[in-house]
């Protein structure tokens, strides 16, 4: 493959050169402008985390004002993921054949055009294609904040950049939470659109006054590339659309069995494309070896765990009768918590033991999860702000120190790799996330219809309690309705709802002792794994790190 570089009077000197093509080049900037370069990384890291941070908040509103049923607003979420997680195969490569200053301008500016869309044209089919659209945007977005990051930083801190760039992205999703009361104060969608704008206005305003350094590019596309790409996209996708609609059609529904079959025929003839290439866009060998294996599983587990905040805890607060408005305090916690868990996860990232911050974010969603599991509907905010807290410190403090490990597997065995890298990280990020919400919510239905039908049993009319309580429950209409008949049946009315928000309580509380097990026996792995290689003296990423070592000093006397 030929290189060159993006200008033809700019040299590279050997400390500055980037780890691989597409990434910009590293040099030793001024104060001033690492400030810069802080301050751009933080405005453009949040444009790309409010993304899928406001959808996900305003969900319901977004919902309501359009018209649509459950189904209709699923796939919004379902078609935002399809494109997120589909489009990291080609951006890397994008970025290597196109350089990153193309790379910067035309995401940016598609977000730009995708935003004022938004503020002319309200109907369900536009908002389908935007959010798709944005799944491809965010996914740029993210990497181009990371980049922002790492020019901020010396180069002895460059991996705290890395992960200064993963987490700022994730601070928007409970921030969303925290400031989408405000602007819906009006009542109107509108307002989140326009602020949307907003920030994607002043991302371009940041990257024209203060441009990423020059990047290498190679000839990086292959025809056959997009021959792949045209069978795993759309497999991925399915299984994007049966993890988003599974729980809400039920997964007993026709066409969820065809999806399900069709996605692994796709994604098995992309796959078996791949395995017979000379250069592949997905390396098989390496994607199934035990190492990579094991980061994809305890990737996507950690996320399935953290389903414990966005759906268990939320889901719960919803049921006991809290609304948007009342959980601002509640979300400023978890945002302020996650905060806490990015500086002490930079504070503490050491590349020679990077699964001791794993285990302890695991054993901090194990304990959280069996506090929670006592619920009742009683329970208010201010009672799962420790839990909620020390699970928002887990959520940032663990995705470093994984990705890195991810990274390092990856550059070891070369830049070819990290295509597939961010292949498998993001679907296991990406799956990981909606298909815990998918399982826990699937899990959390049928426990309450359990419960339902035990606590329906207990009642019986010829109970005496049971009879005072439905008396009590029909005075409440007493000055309303002066049938007795009448006046007890709304009572058997009351009686049935509050039945069935104590069982959709005690299905959540099952959901809590459920992710508490899970993240147990994560400990237990972890800990067994972590302890083997202490008491060895074993760095299980030495040949990476040598590797890493390796290739500078190559870089260096080029």
């Amino acid at each position: 493959m030929r290189e060159q570089h993006t200008s033809s009077d700019y040299r590279f000197a050997p400390h500055e050169r980037p780890m691989m093509p597409g990434s910009p080049a590293t040099p030793d900037h001024p104060l001033r402008r690492r400030v810069g370069y802080f301050a751009a990384g933080i405005l453009i890291g949040l444009t790309g985390g409010f993304v899928n941070g406001l959808l996900t908040a305003n969900l319901p509103q977004i919902q309501g004002a359009l018209g649509l049923t459950s189904e209709e607003a699923g796939w919004l979420t379902a078609a935002y993921s399809m494109t997120n997680v589909c489009m990291s195969l080609l951006l890397i490569k994008f970025r290597q054949q196109f350089g990153i200053q193309r790379f910067t301008r035309i995401f940016l500016f598609a977000f730009l055009i995708l935003n004022v869309v938004q503020l002319f044209v309200h109907n369900y089919g536009t908002e389908l294609i935007v959010r798709a659209a944005s799944g491809v945007v965010a996914s740029g977005l993210s990497t181009l904040g990371l980049f922002y990051f790492m020019q901020a930083m010396p180069a002895k801190w460059r991996l705290k950049g890395l992960v200064l760039g993963i987490g700022v992205s994730q601070v928007a999703l409970p921030l969303a939470r925290v400031i989408s009361p405000a602007l819906l104060i009006s009542g109107d969608i509108q307002n989140l659109f326009l602020f949307e704008l907003g920030l994607t206005l002043l991302s371009l305003a940041a990257v024209s006054l203060l441009r990423l350094p020059p990047s290498e590019r190679i000839e990086a596309f292959e025809p056959i590339d997009f021959l792949t790409f045209a069978f795993f996209a759309p497999g991925i996708a399915l299984l994007c659309a049966i993890l988003v609609q599974g729980r809400i059609v039920w997964w007993s529904t026709p066409w969820i069995g065809y999806a399900l079959a069709a996605s692994i025929v796709l994604i098995g003839i992309a796959l078996i494309i791949e395995h017979n290439r000379a250069n592949p866009l997905l390396n098989t060998r390496w994607l199934a070896s035990a190492d990579v294996v094991r980061f994809a599983i305890v990737a996507a587990s950690m996320r399935l765990l953290l389903s414990e905040q966005n759906f268990g805890a939320s889901g719960l607060l919803a049921v006991v009768g809290m609304g948007q408005e009342q959980l601002v305090p509640f979300y400023a916690v978890v945002t302020g918590a996650t905060v806490l868990g990015l500086i002490a996860s930079m504070i503490f990232l050491n590349p020679m033991d990077l699964l001791r911050p794993v285990a302890f974010s695991c054993g901090l969603i194990a304990v959280a999860a069996f506090l929670d599991a006592d619920s009742s509907n009683l329970t208010r905010p201010a009672q799962l702000y420790l839990t909620q807290a020390m699970i928002a410190f887990a959520a940032i403090y663990f995705m470093g120190p994984t990705m890195l490990s991810g990274v390092l597997h990856a550059l070891a065995k070369g830049p070819s790799h990290i295509v597939s890298f961010a292949a498998i990280f993001g679907i296991s990020q990406q799956l990981g996330g909606i298909g815990g919400a998918s399982l826990l919510g699937t899990f959390q239905t049928v426990r309450e219809r359990f419960h339902s039908e035990m606590l329906a049993q207990s009642i019986l009319p010829t109970d005496p309690q049971v009879a005072l309580r439905l008396q009590q429950l029909g005075g409440a209409y007493s000055r309303t309705l002066g049938d007795p008949a009448l006046r007890q049946a709304e009572g058997t009315v009351l009686l049935s709802q509050q039945v069935s928000r104590e069982a959709a309580i005690l299905a959540f509380n099952d959901v809590f002792l459920l992710i508490g097990s899970i993240a147990t026996i994560g400990l237990v792995y972890l800990l067994g794994r972590w302890t083997y290689f202490t008491i060895k003296g074993i760095n299980p990423l030495a040949n990476e790190l040598a590797a890493m070592a390796a290739m500078r000093e190559r870089a260096a006397s080029a």
